[in-house]
């Protein structure tokens, strides 16, 4: 099958030592499940040498997820585990992977010359030597064995070539070039993998991997250039966790072979509506937050917020989307609503949301959307929803706000300044102290507006999560015939109660709009500013 790249997995191995990625037995257990489901060809469960854990989570994961295939899977995946070119690593990697139904030993020694000369204190000799021994000692335990030469990336390519042809002739039936510290561009990595399919004998016999690294943001063009020179294997973890800056992404690689298939013609087994799931999960587990641009699985993947792309996207989404969200298991496109978004988007979301505005109310409703997002980040549709109500559900405005300014702490009195335009237009500035902020605004509102009430539930709440969340506030107001003149029939009653709303991300400001509102419905209400409108404006509240 020349046109199909398997997908090895190491999430458990090279994923798991980032720094803090460390996870439980049961939790790599869980992780390996997920990656069948997934339909990875490989999964390389850890290094059984590390530690006693470690060898018994991949014995774990060898018996539960590597001796039957996941559901709508033929087989169970490969099983593996790292192991240095020694015979003690070698026999714990057997020990831990043997009860897998397709078990595979994965060896490795660096080529490099720095890590010869620096890390192993080895010529080149005892290299191919070394090299080939191991390979033919794991060979002996297991017919499936990986063999990688370190550090491939800076090392000869001549080099490459003589000690990839000794571990051929010793066993080896994969062969992995890495990129360990992330260090080629992908002209050169594609040179090298080329250079080595015509130059290594015997290698139409072996699945040459490459596995690389992202130290310089090039892990996944790294990787693509490899395969299109005759890869056959690619070497990744989901996310893209990792040592260092990490590996190629597993989602990444596969979304582009899927994506550009008139350029790569070439199929992997991967179950693509999974890899959401199998991202958060492993964020999850190891504690790595995935950034939200990262690509295929973060956050913003298929969100929208400028309104020139949320207007192309209501219109065709291939405007602005080169995959759908459904195939990676997102279940839709996001079009986020912030302050590039225009009036398109924000009448096709209250129009989902059951809102449909004239072009007068649209504006209307669009000039306080573009307020509140200049000062949040992103408008949820709980925010919608509440702006919207404290828009349609106000009564008409006697006295409106036109300035709030609050002084608080625990030195000095609390100081509240308001201006309020009246019903003539005319602006009143007053100021009160209060026992709290929000005392002191509803004393200095009071002063202007003067209609007896009695304030008898006041009620804040965040409407979104956050430190930039909108609050709401809701307030209920007993007014008497004091000083104003009601109906007969409340006259008789002597008392009705009015409620109010009010939206912002200030709480204070949203205290004086609930307020207001109350107020404004208890002056519709007396009539004294023109023919009251109970019908429609007056809450009684039982």
């Amino acid at each position: 099958m020349n046109n199909y790249v398997r997908i090895f997995d190491t999430t458990l191995r090279d994923g798991e030592q980032s720094p803090g990625a460390t996870m439980t037995s049961n939790e790599k257990l869980e992780v390996a499940r997920t990656l069948a489901k997934l339909g990875v060809d490989v999964i390389e469960a850890g290094f059984a040498a590390a530690s006693p854990d470690d060898l018994e989570a991949i014995k774990r994961i060898a018996v539960e997820v590597g001796s039957t295939p996941a559901p709508g899977h033929a087989e169970p995946p490969i099983i593996c585990s790292l192991a240095r070119a020694n015979k003690g690593d070698i026999d714990k990697a057997w020990e831990a992977v043997q009860h897998a139904k397709r078990p595979r030993i994965h060896t490795f020694l660096a080529t490099s010359p720095i890590h010869m000369k620096y890390k192993l204190k080895m010529d080149a000799e005892q290299v191919i030597e070394r090299a080939a021994e191991m390979v033919a000692y794991a060979k002996s335990f297991c017919d499936d064995v990986e063999f990688s030469p370190e550090d491939a990336g800076r090392s000869d390519p001549e080099f490459l070539y003589v000690v990839l042809t000794e571990v051929i002739k010793a066993g080896a039936t994969t062969l992995n070039i890495p990129d360990t510290v992330g260090y080629t561009t992908p002209d050169e990595f594609g040179n090298l993998i080329a250079g080595i399919m015509k130059n290594v004998k015997g290698i139409e016999n072996c699945v040459v991997s490459v596995h690389c690294h992202d130290d310089l943001g090039m892990a996944t063009a790294n990787t693509l250039a490899g395969i299109r020179a005759g890869a056959r294997q690619a070497e990744v973890t989901i996310n893209g966790i990792g040592e260092r800056a990490g590996n190629t992404s597993l989602e990444e690689v596969v979304m582009a072979l899927h994506t550009r298939k008139p350029i790569f013609n070439l199929e992997t087994g991967i179950e693509t509506t999974q890899l959401m799931r199998a991202s958060k999960l492993v964020s999850n587990y190891t504690g790595i937050v995935v950034q939200p641009n990262k690509a295929i699985v973060g956050a913003n993947a298929f969100a929208h917020e400028a309104g020139i792309h949320q207007d192309g996207m209501l219109k065709h989404n291939e405007t602005y989307e080169i995959m759908r969200p459904e195939t990676v298991g997102v279940t839709q496109t996001t079009l986020v609503l912030g302050k590039h978004s225009g009036r398109h988007a924000l009448k096709a979301r209250l129009a989902e949301l059951g809102y449909n505005f004239n072009d007068a109310e649209l504006d209307k409703a669009f000039e306080r959307f573009k307020n509140l997002a200049d000062k949040k980040k992103m408008i949820t549709d709980a925010d919608l929803e509440a702006l919207v109500a404290d828009e349609l559900y106000q009564p008409r405005e006697i006295f409106s706000l036109d300035g709030l300014q609050v002084a608080c702490g625990t030195m000095g009195m609390p100081t509240a300044t308001v201006r309020l335009k009246g019903p003539d237009g005319t602006v009143h500035v007053r100021a009160a102290i209060g026992t709290g902020p929000v005392d002191a605004v509803y004393k200095a509102i009071d002063s202007v507006v003067q209609s007896p009430n009695t304030l008898l539930e006041f009620v804040i709440h965040a409407v979104t999560q956050g430190i930039d969340a909108l609050g709401e506030v809701t307030v209920r107001i007993e007014g008497t015939n004091g000083q104003r003149t009601f109906d007969a029939q409340d006259e008789a009653e002597h008392t009705r109660t009015f409620g109010g709303h009010g939206a912002d991300t200030d709480i204070i400001v949203a205290s004086a709009k609930a307020y207001l509102s109350a107020l404004n419905k208890l002056l519709v209400a007396s009539g004294e500013y023109g023919e009251a409108e109970k019908a429609s404006q007056v809450e009684a509240v039982a």
